[in-house]
């Protein structure tokens, strides 16, 4: 049968080329790279080796299409902000290693936005900054302790404080009080950019194998990944999965597949966003547990993001799970309260699907060259930058070349392993209602989390 990839999220169903698969692998590939994966992290890494070395023979060998993941769905957001807080990072690594690591992030941003830009590739980009919101008086301290740490480590510029007047110049949300403004971020049709970013690296000379599952890879003297229709037989094979990467019995307590969602709204007219007052294409979110992220799309509609969505019995991962009603039917009520004028507007796209969550919200890039093995994993929501990081560290890690990238703290990072059945689920599944209990606590009362919670002590980050 053939499957619309157009449904997948509203993305996909905007991208101007063909989404016709590409022809699936047919018997023995020999490469000297050989990727898992044609998301973003995958089409970077081969796009940054064959910048470097053009003569490379590169393969990269995906299950659906390019873009069919989380690199497809994802919010829009090309951001600076990683999954680990700059707090956290820096009781781990250092001050020194966390301003480098973010510094790394903000140049991502803007690596990213250049290549865009020098391949001719239209992913309706506009980098307008983000904005993140205290809505309400509980969600004050956690904006405000941003703000003094940013300040503290001589990164202020990332998180320009804004008072409610500041705020309501930008977007109007009710209840708003505060916020901090970070202007690198961009907004960003993300299918758009997979898709041309797919078409470039096969310019560049690399092979995408589509539809085409790999069901097991092997390292040593003789790497490979081996796929349902044959194998691709490389140097080095690198690991570019994400949420996907769970499928695999080497990999299962890597990485978790946790869903994220997104709804999304009618066009609206140009006095509905005069309203709103949402004037540049910022990404907007607050200071929930169980987060939020919003955007504005090129013809006026609003998307609406966010998690809730339960985790699944021993990492499973299905279509029936991008729908969601419960999450979804939230995300929709969320929107109506921080904009009003949303209250008869119709909601026309709804989906979601699966990120790449490592036990201890690190990810990691890294390679051993002795088995042939490249990876990069575990982005948790923060992947669109992240993914443009990890192919310029893994190129140069491959390539043997040292650099400012190859000393961050991710690089040859080893995650915890996640535990297994059923303590995953258990543990999992009591730190998703313990977050969603908090954000309601905090929104009845008006009073900010102790941070002291079974809850918050186990998933802090």
């Amino acid at each position: 049968m053939t499957t619309d990839h157009r449904r997948y999220s509203y993305w996909l169903e905007t991208v101007e080329d063909d989404l016709t698969p590409r022809p699936p692998l047919t018997g023995s590939e020999t490469v000297d790279v050989a990727i898992l994966g044609a998301g973003l992290t995958g089409l970077w890494t081969a796009y940054y080796l064959l910048q470097h070395d053009p003569s490379l023979r590169v393969a990269i060998v995906e299950q659906q299409i390019a873009g069919f993941g989380a690199s497809g769905r994802n919010g829009g957001w090309l951001s600076p902000g990683f999954p680990v807080s700059l707090p956290e990072l820096e009781r781990r690594f250092g001050q020194t290693n966390t301003v480098d690591l973010y510094n790394a992030m903000v140049q991502a941003v803007h690596e990213s936005l250049r290549v865009l830009e020098s391949e001719g590739i239209d992913a309706d980009q506009e980098q307008a900054g983000s904005i993140r919101m205290a809505r309400g008086a509980h969600q004050l301290p956690s904006v405000e302790r941003a703000i003094r740490t940013y300040d503290r480590l001589g990164l202020g510029e990332y998180a320009q404080p804004l008072d409610a007047s500041e705020l309501l110049e930008r977007v109007r949300v009710t209840q708003a009080i505060k916020a901090m403004y970070n202007p690198v971020t961009a907004n960003v049709n993300p299918a758009k950019m997979v898709r041309g970013l797919a078409r470039t690296v096969e310019r560049l000379g690399a092979s995408i194998f589509e539809q085409t599952r790999v069901i097991d890879y092997e390292t040593g003297d003789y790497p490979r990944l081996m796929t349902t229709h044959g194998d691709v037989r490389a140097n080095v094979v690198v690991l570019a999965g994400e949420g996907y990467l769970s499928q695999l019995s080497k990999e299962s307590r890597t990485v978790i597949p946790l869903y994220s969602l997104i709804t999304l709204t009618e066009p609206l007219s140009d006095e509905q966003m005069a309203e709103i007052g949402w004037d540049k294409r910022y990404c907007i979110g607050s200071s929930r547990y169980t987060v939020d992220y919003l955007s504005r799309t090129v013809d006026n509609r609003i998307a609406v993001g966010g998690r809730g969505a339960p985790y699944h019995f021993g990492s499973r991962i299905s279509d029936a799970f991008d729908q969601h009603g419960p999450t979804h039917q939230m995300l929709q009520r969320m929107a109506r309260e921080w904009f009003p004028v949303l209250e008869d507007v119709q909601f026309t796209h709804s989906w979601g699907g699966p990120l790449g969550m490592p036990r201890d919200w690190m990810p990691s890039m890294g390679y051993e060259p002795a088995n042939g093995l490249a990876w990069a994993r575990g982005y948790t929501g923060q992947g669109v930058a992240t993914a443009n990081l990890s192919g310029q560290i893994l190129a140069d890690l491959i390539s043997g070349r040292e650099s400012e990238l190859t000393h961050l703290p991710p690089v040859n990072y080893e995650n915890r392993k996640w535990e297994p059945e059923p303590l995953r689920w258990l543990g999992i599944r009591f730190v998703q209602s313990g977050f969603t209990e908090l954000d309601r606590r905090a929104e009845q009362t008006g009073r900010a989390p102790t941070g002291r919670s079974l809850a918050e002590r186990l998933g802090r980050h």
